[in-house]
């Protein structure tokens, strides 16, 4: 048998672990749902869960990982063709859900166990419905589907050891104990909200307070309150910064927190400068994702410099390679390389793909596909993905999350992507693709300028399209692919 997930459950007490808006339960609470749960469940080996931003979500994942079965979380506003796949690749034998969930037609043939919060304190008590034993730490905890650049999704299988693991590594880096209360409103069918961000509190024995949706209020509110955490993304931070800039209560409330974490894209260095001037903190940033967890993150004692994601996690081995897969020894802040790693939290495979998984592997070491740069005092500086944001133009590997960073500086823009095209000449021309500032004229040729006099000319954007709005997935990051497959017929395009 494995070592307790989630201790706390073990011996559970009046504390509160979890809220959702007005509704809140107890470990004793939560402990008592778990076990309800998990006797519904029985043997069931996978079991998908409808994961809506509520407090039944949070109980069904619970009671899942207490049955020994691999949570399959589902997001839900997925499409039919979407949902299909990912029911047919990973046969769960049950869904759960909230009582009244819309069950779409893909998950309809599947047996439906609801999540009725509403009997758990009327029910039977903990002492009647114990805990089954702790399943195996090589066992399935979850497994979270994550699109690729081609094919459908796959889906990545996380043991129960990786996931104890790297909250532990990360609990240790940021300080975080039994008694953090935690707010956040990401969504919990990511690696970010559902694992590092609900069950992170819950090993630890500290409280979850899950905003639902994300509003600047509620997370004043809450950190105004008892909230000491927060986790969030770089276009929540960029509403906060917005917020705190005109409000000096909103900027006393967010500068009450003990840590400020922002993940999932990098937050731009404007949006860094902007809360740390209004509020007196400054934002840890970090960086993982669905095969790993958590890889690298600024500790909560450490230097906060916009654009690092600081050291690898205990337990993370990371190493940069060049193009021909040779490591890159140097640490000058400046030559790129992939980054590759090893340690506890990696998943197992992807379910039902060993090509893939044998493909992301190499030597034992995972390739994350993330290219970075490595300063003489070990921090990480992701510079983009290989396949979108690494273009090669005029002989030169440049990083689109520079580029961008340098643009956000200008008056004039209000967002930006940066993507590379074919061309004739350079192989790859940038292009910036901008949101315009309120009030602010679409000037592509002073951007280019600007660009070209605050970093190297070869860096400057060889076309500026001005687009109404950048196209984002729920975890707010900007889906360049996108981006290079439309044009904007009508709009300006500078070149």
């Amino acid at each position: 048998m494995g070592e307790s997930l989630l201790p706390e459950l073990r011996e559970p007490d009046d504390r509160e672990a979890i809220r959702f808006a007005e509704r809140a339960l107890s470990y004793t609470e939560l402990a008592a749902a778990a076990a309800r749960i998990a006797e519904g469940i029985g043997p069931a080996r996978r079991v998908a869960v409808r994961a809506t931003a509520s407090a039944e979500t949070c109980v069904a994942v619970v009671g899942a990982l207490c049955a020994g079965a691999a949570v399959v979380p589902i997001n839900p506003k997925l499409g039919r063709r979407e949902l299909e796949h990912i029911t047919a690749d990973s046969e769960p034998e049950l869904v759960l859900g909230e009582p009244d969930a819309d069950i779409p037609d893909a998950l309809a043939p599947i047996p439906f166990h609801p999540v009725d919060l509403a009997t758990i304190r009327s029910g039977p008590a903990l002492a009647d419905r114990a805990l089954p034993a702790e399943p195996p730490e090589e066992s399935p905890a979850f497994i979270v589907y994550t699109s690729g650049t081609t094919g459908p999704p796959k889906g990545v299988v996380l043991p129960r050891r990786a996931v104890r693991a790297n909250l532990d590594a990360v609990a240790e880096a940021w300080e975080w104990t039994g008694r953090d209360v935690l707010a956040q409103a990401l969504p919990l069918f990511h690696v970010h909200g559902l694992i590092l961000g609900m069950l992170g509190p819950l090993r630890l024995g500290g409280s979850l307070h899950h905003l639902g949706a994300f509003s600047v209020q509620a997370v004043a509110d809450a950190l105004a309150g008892p909230a000491t955490m927060l986790f969030g993304v770089p276009t929540m931070y960029s509403r906060i910064a917005d917020a705190a800039e005109r409000d000096p209560d909103t900027a006393r409330a967010v500068g009450r927190a003990r840590l400020l974490v922002s993940g999932s894209a990098p937050l731009p260095a404007v949006d860094h400068q902007r809360i740390a001037r209004s509020t007196g903190k400054q934002v840890v940033e970090r960086y993982g994702m669905s095969e790993t967890i958590m890889n690298c993150g600024v500790r909560a004692s450490g230097d906060r410099r916009p654009g690092y994601v600081g050291r690898p996690f205990a337990g993370v081995e990371l190493k940069l390679v060049d193009e021909r897969g040779e490591e890159i020894t140097t640490s000058d802040d400046e030559t790129v390389g992939e980054i590759l790693v090893r340690g506890s939290n990696l998943f197992t495979g992807y379910l039902n793909r060993p090509d893939a998984t044998a493909e992301a592997f190499t030597d034992g070491w995972f390739r994350t596909g993330d290219m970075a740069t490595r300063a003489p005092d070990g921090y990480i500086r992701i510079v983009g993905r290989s396949a979108t944001d690494i273009i090669n133009s005029g002989g030169y590997k440049i990083g689109a999350g520079e580029i961008e960073n340098v643009l956000l500086e200008h008056p004039g823009v209000a967002e930006v992507a940066v993507t590379g095209e074919p061309d004739t000449d350079l192989g790859e021309r940038i292009v910036a693709w901008v949101v315009a500032a309120e009030g602010r004229s679409s000037d592509g040729e002073a951007l280019t300028e600007h660009v070209a006099e605050l970093l190297t000319p070869h860096k400057r954007p060889r076309r500026v399209r001005f687009v109404e709005a950048l196209p984002r997935n729920e975890m707010g990051k900007v889906m360049k692919k996108a981006l290079a497959d439309r044009g904007e017929p009508g709009r300006a395009d500078h070149g």
